[in-house]
């Protein structure tokens, strides 16, 4: 199986990962301040993948070990919106949507910050993925609530993070300030993992210092609450960020992000049987645009499948 046709089925378990995820955090955050329960989700994650790759930790050299502590330091910021808006927020859906934004962030950013050339197919693609994400979730239109605003923040810095990491992941040679190449060597996927989820514990763990009474939380501890905790750090954190690092090191193209707005959709459909959410006939028609954004995107290798067919 070709390398980017193996990235791209990992980013759809990703996206599967993380809309389970979304129910564990929701869960959560009902019984505990969101930073808090962040910071032990991640530095539980963060722990497993530490053990799992010391030796690779090992002979990490200083730029790879600052570089993967740079991705970590972005993405803590973007999950502590993330989870404030989760926080926030009575409708797991539409926030689905604003977050899945970053999705259509990302490779401006790698165009404008770092210069990627993106395919066309890309630019082609994107347009219809938020058609279908704003008929997924935005039912009354977009109101300016607190919620929305960190989701909308989330997602910026989200792509921010993706662009990063799939820097960090794969080789890269650049030119120095005087035309010379200098070589970047990749960050192994478990090791650039394990650093950036334990950096995100620190950076929640900070903000929550900073702003979150802990008493109430460890004076009445409910046991249920150590459920959601360690599946979200097992399965919605370690897992799918692993998964995630590891495809994105398979390819280091970044448009296959578009795969992720399939996120939403697991979202909306876990929600219509976790929550009772529903869907109506406008966002199954999202949901249709979505796949077809999909499609544009991996065109290429459509035709040839059709063709071979």
């Amino acid at each position: 199986m070709p390398q980017s046709r193996k990235a791209d089925l990992l980013m759809v378990v990703v996206t599967l990962l993380a809309a389970i995820g979304w129910m564990f955090s929701k869960e959560a955050v009902q019984l505990m301040p969101p930073l808090l329960f962040m910071s032990l989700r991640f530095f539980i994650a963060g722990a497993i993948l530490l053990v799992a790759g010391q030796g690779q930790i090992r002979r990490l050299a200083p730029d790879q070990l600052r570089r993967a502590i740079g991705v970590g330091l972005v993405f803590g910021f973007a999950m502590s919106a993330w989870i404030t808006g989760l926080f926030l927020t009575d409708n797991v859906g539409e926030g689905a949507f604003l977050t899945s934004l970053g999705v259509v962030f990302v490779p401006i950013i790698a165009r404008v910050v770092f210069r990627e050339i993106q395919p066309l197919s890309t630019w082609v693609a994107l347009p219809v993925a938020i058609a279908g994400l704003a008929l997924l979730s935005l039912r009354n239109g977009f109101r300016p609530e607190a919620g929305q605003v960190f989701f909308v923040l989330a997602a910026s810095v989200f792509a921010l993070y993706f662009t990063l990491n799939t820097r960090a992941a794969n080789t890269r040679v650049t030119r120095g300030t005087r035309g010379e190449e200098q070589r970047k060597e990749r960050v192994p996927a478990l090791a650039l993992t394990a650093i950036a989820l334990t950096t995100v514990g620190f950076v929640t763990l900070a903000l929550s210092a900073l702003r979150e009474p802990w008493a109430p939380t460890f004076s009445g501890f409910q046991p249920m609450l150590w459920v959601w905790v360690l599946a979200s750090a097992t399965i919605g954190t370690a897992g799918r960020f692993f998964v995630q690092t590891y495809a994105q090191s398979l390819s280091a193209n970044s448009h296959g992000v578009v795969i992720l707005v399939l996120e939403p959709v697991w979202v909306a459909i876990f929600a219509a049987a976790w929550f009772g959410e529903t869907m109506s006939a406008v966002q199954l028609g999202g949901c249709s645009l979505i796949f077809a954004a999909l499609l544009f995107n991996r065109w290429g290798a459509v035709k040839k499948l059709l063709l071979r067919r």
